[in-house]
């Protein structure tokens, strides 16, 4: 039945967008109850179509556009999975907006772009092919525009949301590429008459025509979109500037959708990058390298939004490591990375509301400034510390069951491959995040008020989604972990598996590997180690930080100029290289050798007709001799036998 409404999914959000945008001061809430009523319809949908497709169906709806395009809808287990979390965590966020944004004056817009925004993820989840797949991405990338610079009054703000349009850019450029060089390789590929060139289908039928120097192409620039979408290294930059939006827009991007949509790419195209011999090692090295590299800065920051912005970026990472550990895995590693995905939807969005109570409570941002917040905001602290465990991985959260997988699987690839380097990432950056996750908890909420506030707990409009997501971080896992990898597997068969894991000239293990007992337990003995670490530093305060926390220590001055990123990409990249060599060349180029060129043909053409233009001298005896001239000349050739 639901299966029959599929497209309302994106059409209901679109309608509330519309009329919220244009009516939006008439409506209830300024157009926030519209917009939650829409965001609810589309996750009852999604939810009806997963239980109806349960364990192995699929909902394939496709309508002509032009040429050989469509414009289709693919849910299947993979975008089933994405489909539910993004609207339900999208609706809760609504919901939590409603009490936030209560007293900004541009509420209709603000929901207007949030519904949007819900519509674009939802338009990348249930993309049929890679073009329509495109169009809903870059939709994404303008909404985060429009979102970052909410306030687009602050400076900070508008400078973030350009900052992060530009760098997502240059993602896209590279998965447009992608996209291009794909096409070129696949046109003359014979399709079934009811297909089309550019579904996911087509090209995976299509993988043994083109060459593996093409497929590593191909897929290295499909990932340079996603490194640009999901903040990886080196397109990391833009994502903790992304705070100078409202927290719930943080929490929007940071969860639910913009920086998922680079995962879901890589997960969506897994046979594409299998079949490349190297794509998938690339991928692992850059995720393992993200997720200790953004660790390392999460430590020493102050503002609570910009903690939970590296942490974003290291769990993403996370999930890139898991993706590319297919090169041994196989399909598996899609169900383990989007189990991860979901489960830091919950508890990161829990975080980030979390935050945003805390904001709204203190009225403060530094961490600072902050302390002994626990009497005055019990429920904010106590979700707050649920979200904290699900991220370090303390059992029995969903966070325990996700990132032990990772972990694990980083184990079998080091054994396969005879290189533990990926596991020994994915165990340092474990540490650290418990490290800054829970300084973070007892910096806010437990000791002595460091400033004179006034602290009061939120609204239940905003407490209320902070229960529910804390309920789903702690029994997510529990309850899902069995069977949500059985189902993702049916995403991709097994024949196309093999097949591409053969072009790319992998070897998938065929018998799974147990670590040894104290390898299982290292993700839970180093996220316990960053707890007791924390509440001696933070809480107990039996280390003086002083010496550590010291513009004097070089390793602290590093970590918090945020190892000189904007220096480099901006002094150095943009002003220097880009500027001053490029842009200058282009300029000598332009005005010195195209310019002079064409001024040196028509400084000739004017010279000549200058000439011209003394013998044309109106006088009749100087004609007449030139003709006689002329006469002579042509008598003498003539004679001369030259003519």
């Amino acid at each position: 039945m639901f299966q029959d409404f599929a497209y309302l999914i994106i059409l209901l959000p679109i309608i509330a967008f519309v009329l919220t945008l244009f009516f939006g001061k008439k409506l209830p809430a300024n157009g926030g109850i519209l917009s939650v009523l829409a965001v609810f319809s589309a996750f009852v949908i999604s939810a009806g179509i997963l239980i109806e497709i349960y364990p192995s169906g699929c909902v394939e709806q496709s309508w002509h556009w032009f040429a050989i395009l469509n414009f289709g809808i693919l849910i299947d287990p993979l975008a089933a999975v994405m489909l539910c979390m993004v609207s339900f965590v999208s609706f809760l966020i609504h919901v939590y907006s409603v009490g936030y944004m209560a007293h900004d004056r541009a509420k209709p817009r603000y929901f207007a772009e949030t519904a949007l925004f819900t519509t674009a993820m939802l338009g990348v989840a249930l993309s049929d092919n890679i073009l329509q797949f495109f169009i809903f991405w870059e939709l994404v990338g303008l909404c985060s525009y429009l979102l970052i610079g909410f306030w687009y009054r602050k400076p900070t703000a508008a400078a973030a949301a350009k900052k992060a349009f530009l760098v997502t850019r240059v993602g896209d450029v590279l998965f447009l590429a992608g996209i291009i060089i794909l096409y070129l390789n696949i046109r003359d590929f014979q399709i079934p008459d009811e297909a089309y060139l550019l579904q996911f289908q087509t090209m995976f039928a299509a993988i043994g025509h083109i060459p593996p120097g093409q497929l590593t192409i191909i897929t290295l620039l499909f990932f340079g979109g996603a490194i640009g979408k999901s903040g990886q290294f080196p397109l990391h930059i833009w994502l903790p500037d992304a705070m100078e939006g409202p927290t719930t827009v943080s929490a929007l991007i940071h969860a639910a959708t913009m920086v998922t949509a680079g995962v879901y790419l890589v997960a969506r195209t897994f046979p594409i990058f299998l079949a490349s011999p190297d794509a998938l090692t690339v991928v692992a090295y850059i995720g393992g390298f993200t997720a200790i590299f953004a660790a390392t800065m999460g430590l020493v920051m102050n503002d609570i939004k910009r903690v939970l912005a590296y942490s974003t970026v290291s769990q993403l990472g996370y999930m890139m490591l898991a993706l590319g550990t297919g090169i041994v895995i196989g399909a598996e590693v899609v169900g383990v990375s989007m189990f991860h995905l979901i489960s830091h939807a919950f508890f990161k969005a829990l975080l980030f509301l979390c935050a945003g109570s805390v904001i709204h409570g203190l009225g403060l941002q530094d961490l600072r400034q902050m302390g002994g917040a626990f009497s005055k905001m019990k429920i904010t602290a106590i979700t707050m510390l649920i979200a904290s465990l699900a991220l370090t991985g303390i059992p029995p959260t969903a966070g325990f069951f996700s990132k032990d997988a990772i972990i694990e699987g980083t184990y079998v690839y080091g054994v396969h491959t005879g290189s533990m380097l990926l596991y020994a990432l994915g165990i340092i950056a474990a540490l650290l995040t418990s490290i800054y996750t829970y300084r973070l908890w007892f910096m806010a909420f437990t000791g002595k008020p460091r400033t004179d506030y006034h602290a009061h707990e939120s609204p239940p409009s905003m407490t209320v989604p902070l229960i529910i997501l804390a309920i789903l971080a702690l029994v997510f896992g529990l309850v899902a972990h069995g069977a949500f990898g059985g189902f993702l597997e049916h995403t991709y068969s097994e024949h196309l598996i093999e097949d591409a894991a053969a072009i790319g000239g992998h070897h998938l293990a065929t018998e799974h590997v147990h670590p040894p007992t104290v390898l299982f337990y290292m993700p839970i003995i180093v996220g316990v180690l960053g707890l007791v670490i924390s509440w001696l530093i933070y809480s107990k305060r039996v280390i003086n930080m002083s010496s550590i926390v010291s513009k004097r220590n070089p390793i602290y001055t590093l970590l918090l100029n945020r190892y000189y990123q904007q220096k480099i990409y901006i002094e150095f990249i943009a002003i220097t290289i880009v500027y001053r060599v490029l842009a200058m060349l282009g300029e000598f180029i332009d005005r010195r050798i195209i310019d002079g060129i064409i001024d040196g043909i028509s400084y000739v053409i004017i010279t000549i007709g200058e000439f011209i233009r003394r013998i044309q001298t109106g006088v009749v005896q100087h004609y007449a001799a030139f003709v006689v001239a002329g006469v002579v000349v042509l008598i003498i050739l003539l004679q001369g036998g030259i003519l």
